[in-house]
């Protein structure tokens, strides 16, 4: 939606999502090329790989 020119507050809104959402999405998986869903993925699951690599606290 981005890519036809509609605003973030649209797109937010006709999601039924928060501007700042739709926001930190772009921020975070906009590429060189723009945005793209499958490159967002990608990089969502890297990013959650890498937030397991910690050890484990036991108490």
């Amino acid at each position: 939606m981005k890519k036809q020119g509609y605003s973030q507050t649209f797109i937010a809104n006709s999601m039924g999502r928060s501007n700042s959402t739709i926001s930190r999405e772009l921020s975070r998986n906009t590429g060189n090329r723009g945005y793209c869903h499958k490159q967002a993925n990608n990089l969502a699951c890297e990013r959650h790989q890498q937030n397991k690599l910690t050890a484990e606290i036991k108490h």
